[in-house]
């Protein structure tokens, strides 16, 4: 410890500033640490944990680390078993017993970020995004204080009740710390996730998402309450929330006309069906390029992309399923010619 962390000390403390109170005294239990007393820097950590220290409360334009988010206004089709968890986290919520840290874990596109923003507009709360841009920092051991300094800005909100705290892909900060490849740095930033955790104000409601679950920290998943697998999505879940995707665009396209018999087809010959965030893409995107003067143009669009480009015969379109009306939609040959070639 330098005279300069005495100094700081006081002037944090006279000045009320716990923040940065808090996180020089980090940084003293940290050197202690790294010269091997281990004890002495435990016990300013327990201190710190259980101090009743002078916690300004802050409002929202003080949260520097975080930007508010605005609601999600499109459909949330989920599959009944996320669904019913979803309604688990917001009665879990509700019944105020300190349940309120959540993990969201699956691959890119299945729901998580967008399950999060519903969340917060049906608990009537304000969304608040972590912006790890001004998080991580290259200077050695600055992430750590970051960290710290964010968990503050939390538990310090004047209305902790009316929050929802959201930390998107949070693997950036919180990787398993034996495989990274700067390990000490890693660790810094995880330990000091860990002590946020373990001090967040009961009233704050924190969720948290990532697409690597196999290779998060395995001490932090211990502090959820609960986590969340988004990968639970069947074919025909896919398939139901396509139409539901597709019903809801339709009426943004009112040139585009309506055959979900045929749009089911065309999907069941999919390897695989995306995932909604990429379905709900490809559905607006294939709408948006198609001709005004066809109503069905997005359907070749989406049959041609099934196919992976290639030309497909006549017969071939007949073996999949498909109609004389609707090969004649799929392709702009007319019924009488396609019933012809097919016999």
């Amino acid at each position: 410890m330098k005279k300069k962390n005495i100094i700081n000390l006081i002037r944090y403390h006279a000045e009320g500033n716990d923040v940065a109170f808090r996180n020089e005294a980090y940084e003293i239990a940290h050197d202690f640490n790294e010269s091997g007393d281990s004890e002495l820097a435990e016990y300013i950590l327990a201190q710190l944990s259980s101090a009743n220290t002078f916690v300004p409360q802050i409002n929202e334009n003080d949260l520097s680390f975080f930007k508010k988010e605005t609601y999600e206004e499109e459909p949330l089709p989920l599959p009944e078993a996320i669904k019913d968890d979803i309604i688990g986290i917001i009665n879990a919520i509700g019944h105020n017993v300190g349940i309120n840290k959540f993990l969201f874990q699956g691959a890119p596109g299945t729901g998580k970020t967008v399950s999060a923003k519903q969340i917060a507009k049906i608990l009537n709360r304000e969304l608040y995004i972590v912006d790890f841009n001004s998080v991580i920092d290259s200077k050695l051991g600055q992430t750590a204080k970051n960290i710290a300094a964010l968990f503050e800005q939390m538990n310090s909100i004047s209305h902790p009740d009316k929050s929802v705290f959201l930390f998107d892909e949070i693997d950036s900060i919180a990787m398993d710390r034996t495989n990274s490849n700067d390990l000490r740095e890693m660790g810094r930033a995880t330990s000091a996730v860990l002590k946020g955790f373990d001090s967040l104000n009961e009233d704050v409601v924190l969720i948290a998402t990532t697409n690597l679950f196999s290779s998060f920290d395995k001490a932090l998943i211990r502090r959820f309450d609960t986590v969340i697998d988004f990968n639970r999505y069947t074919r025909d879940d896919l398939i139901e929330i396509a139409e539901i995707l597709l019903d809801y665009y339709l009426e943004k396209f009112s040139f585009a006309g309506r055959n979900m018999r045929l749009f089911k087809k065309i999907l069941t010959l999919m390897k695989n069906i995306p995932y909604p965030g990429e379905l709900k893409n490809y559905i607006r995107i294939s709408l948006a390029f198609s001709k005004t003067g066809d109503e069905f143009d997005y359907l070749k669009r989406i049959y041609k992309d099934a196919m992976d480009g290639n030309n497909v015969s006549l017969q071939e379109m007949k073996k999949q399923g498909f109609t004389v009306r609707e090969i004649e939609i799929l392709t702009g040959i007319s019924k009488s010619q396609v019933s012809r070639e097919i016999g």
